[in-house]
């Protein structure tokens, strides 16, 4: 109750029911000097304001200080002035003598009276199995190609405080739902409700109240994994609605990626978020007394079943392959095998990749591309064509692309030379292409080990070096025989005889001769 309340109830037992100062003082627990002021006055008498006038920060200082914060008011949120900020700019710009400590009083008790402190908030107690949290957050992760910012997709149980990472491209729809069922097989179980900012993956439109129009691969993902869902309030209210997955982000961003890390792959990124959320496990969250992974194998026990086989998350459609090879996917081309020219292939979008399906069977897989009006191809799908086409090949796009993903190496540029000194630019580009068949045989390691050791010996066929692929396949550990280093047999060289003397014989002088 308020003071005047109190007041209120004291006058009230004194003047109607008799009661003495002593037995108010008792009952109420206060002091008999609060009891008089009562009894004298219905109005509790004004607090006394601080006598202490701070001697150093004057009346001018006060007023700086004064106009700073009223600026901040409008200000951004993350770049108002911090007492420390206050405090150094006072003794850089008004020669300020006195202590920090000083500032910080002053500020703190100014901004309560501008109405500038934070919001209050009921602490919570979440039940076993009950409620996880979902929020997507950003990160810059360092690959071969250069620094990318990727999004990572979070899951975390309430209860137990156990999360779950995984990085994304990008931050799309099938992203989201692939994070959901890596993050439930994670978990080993569903959450009987999920908790999810107003995220476009799975909001189409924002109604009155807590009422969401879905989209309907969503709902299909809710329905397919048989659990409800909860939508926070838009803007800065809704994420005090999560604040265990808004907290675990900074704490996991600040302890498990700085300083900024390097991958060579999103594979093995994905490989070091994982085992991070594993040893996360053991930790002890502040106010409680047990472990991580104790309060998650409590947990585990209760939640819902997996289905069998976990939600297709792809999104599935088709496309024709047209003269090039290639298949229009929302913008973007992707190749596959020349010969299915003129078909049509059903085409599946995941969150990294993107499949062509024909007849039953994956005929193609490229990494997804993200920006409009790219192409993607791979150079197996045009070597049939190239080898009735070898002139093509040099200005190819399939080979650019191959030397940028290092599957076409410096290597094989030396073997394409030596071949065709041997054998003419175009003899020598069908036995390149001879070679690159071979990475369908065997593994493109296999293949540039043969391709180094036929350089070597100066054995500069496609033959030969099929004969050492074949090899190797047969007996990986075993060493191979001894082959004859065919530079040695220069010393047999001789040149080429010549028969332009014989062309005598066919004039009719050199014919009456003969007999």
């Amino acid at each position: 109750m308020t003071k005047v309340e109190l007041f209120e109830l004291i006058r009230q037992q004194h003047f109607h029911h008799g009661k003495s100062i002593r037995a108010l003082s008792n009952e109420y627990g206060i002091h008999r000097r609060m009891i008089r002021q009562a009894i004298s006055s219905a109005l509790p008498p004004p607090r006394k304001g601080s006598s202490r006038v701070p001697v150093v920060l004057t009346h001018a200082l006060r007023g700086v200080i004064d106009g700073w914060l009223a600026t901040d008011r409008d200000a951004p949120r993350k770049q108002r002035h911090t007492a420390r900020r206050i405090y150094v700019r006072l003794r850089e710009e008004h020669a300020f003598p006195g202590a920090e400590v000083t500032v910080r009083r002053y500020v703190r008790l100014h901004r309560r009276e501008m109405g500038m402190v934070g919001k209050a908030f009921v602490p919570q107690v979440h039940a076993i199995c009950e409620e996880g949290e979902v929020d997507w957050y950003d990160a810059f992760v360092d690959f071969p190609s250069g620094r990318q910012g990727v999004g990572i997709f979070q899951m975390r149980s309430c209860y137990s405080g156990d999360e779950f990472h995984m990085a994304f491209p990008r931050k799309t729809q099938q992203a989201f739902l692939e994070g959901h069922a890596a993050a439930f097989s994670y978990f080993a179980g569903i959450f009987h409700q999920v908790r999810y900012d107003n995220l476009a993956s799975a909001v189409k439109k924002i109604l009155s109240g807590r009422r969401r129009e879905e989209s309907d691969r969503f709902v299909a993902l809710r329905s397919y994994y048989l659990f409800s869902s909860f939508f926070c309030r838009p803007g800065k209210e809704g994420a005090h609605e999560k604040g265990g997955v808004e907290g675990g982000v900074g704490r996991f961003r600040r302890n498990h990626l700085v300083p900024v890390p390097f991958f060579s792959d999103f594979d093995e990124l994905n490989r070091y978020l994982l085992s991070r959320c594993i040893a996360d496990r053991n930790r002890t969250i502040a106010g409680k007394v047990k472990t991580v992974e104790e309060d998650r194998q409590d947990e585990a026990a209760r939640l819902s079943p997996l289905p069998s086989l976990p939600f297709p998350t792809a999104e599935v459609g088709s496309g024709r392959v047209d003269a090039k090879g290639l298949v229009n996917i929302k913008t973007n081309r992707y190749s596959v095998p020349i010969g299915l020219t003129g078909r049509t292939v059903e085409v599946r979008r995941h969150a990294r990749t993107v499949e062509m399906i024909h007849g039953g069977r994956l005929v193609a897989a490229h990494e997804r591309i993200f920006e409009r009006f790219g192409i993607q191809v791979t150079l197996d799908h045009y070597l049939d064509l190239l080898r009735r086409k070898p002139g093509a090949f040099k200005g190819s796009l399939p080979l650019s692309q191959a030397r940028d993903a290092g599957t076409f190496p410096p290597l094989y540029d030396h073997l394409w030379e030596a071949l065709n000194q041997r054998y003419g630019e175009t003899d020598g580009t069908k036995q390149l292409l001879e070679v690159l068949l071979l990475h369908r045989q065997a593994p493109q390691a296999h293949v540039e080990a043969a391709v180094t050791e036929a350089l070597r010996l100066g054995c500069c066929d496609a033959g030969a070096i099929a004969v050492l692929v074949r090899h190797q396949i047969a007996d990986e550990d075993a060493p191979a025989p001894p082959l004859t280093d065919l530079g040695s047999l220069s010393v047999y060289e001789r040149p080429a005889g010549d028969v332009v003397h014989y062309n005598a014989l066919l004039s009719p002088l050199g014919m009456s001769g003969v007999h």
